[in-house]
């Protein structure tokens, strides 16, 4: 099972990205979170204590991208590998915390602020990888664009899923994803609405949507916000409606 996760910053797509992830390794499946945001949080959503463990994105480990790339001296001059071998990384750097397996790959970098050929290539490379040729549940914690993807690896995504919530921006970054997603072959995208505090907000979610489908939506809940001040993760207090949810969510990315 290959999920990724994106909306707009603030929608609470990390927040549901760990609940899912958690409760598969609950379930028993193998997990590894990916974390591809820029805004990374996602290891404390998971509830990793981030002041016992170094967390340091692999675009931004400039040893590492010199040995994988082949750049050295040479970094910035456009002269790298072409093919460089990436099946190690996750076994080398991942963080091993409630059953899931955490990696921190950061973002690709866009154009205007120099040249990143070689973090790039290799951010791109490390996710062809992890989608196409490894066997565990993943789950990729992703900005709202689609730069970490490339078509052939949009082929290796089994569900596409945007987080909203109430409000104009995060609907309209759902459908220019949804229109950007379909551009490079992903199929199977859906929706969950967050935050969500009535029938009428659900109801001109709906509206605005129109033809992307909605997974159940999650309500506005204090859980979240105790669980981020006590440094836990929303899945060591989810209730069971939370739980009931998820597995639905879970349910119906497996069937796919």
């Amino acid at each position: 099972m290959k999920i990724a996760m994106t909306g707009k910053g603030g929608v609470g797509k990390t927040t549901i990205s760990a609940l899912i992830a958690r409760r598969l390794a609950q379930k028993g499946y193998k997990v590894l979170a990916i974390d591809a945001d820029a805004d990374a949080n996602f290891a404390s959503a998971l509830g990793i204590n981030i002041k016992e463990h170094e967390i340091k994105p692999i675009a931004e480990m400039e040893k590492l991208i010199e040995e994988k790339m082949g750049t050295g001296e040479d970094i910035g001059k456009g002269l790298y590998t072409l093919n460089p071998f990436v099946g190690d990384i996750p076994d080398r750097f991942s963080i091993h915390h409630e059953g899931v397996d955490f990696l921190a790959v950061g973002t690709v970098i866009k154009g205007g602020v120099g040249c990143y050929c070689s973090e790039n290539k290799l951010l791109k490379r490390l996710i062809n990888h992890i989608v196409l040729k490894r066997q565990e549940s993943v789950i990729i914690d992703m900005e709202a664009g689609l730069e970490h993807l490339s078509r052939g690896t949009a082929q290796g995504i089994d569900t596409f899923i945007v987080v909203v919530e109430p409000g104009q921006r995060s609907l309209e970054t759902a459908v220019n994803v949804k229109k950007m997603a379909k551009e490079i072959g992903v199929d199977n995208i859906y929706v969950i609405a967050n935050k969500v505090r009535n029938e009428e907000e659900l109801d001109l979610i709906k509206d605005y949507l129109n033809d992307i489908e909605l997974l159940p939506s999650i309500p506005y809940s204090n859980l979240i916000s105790i669980a981020d001040l006590k440094g836990k993760s929303p899945a060591d207090l989810a209730d069971d409606n939370l739980i009931e949810t998820v597995d639905f969510i879970i349910s119906k990315c497996s069937n796919i």
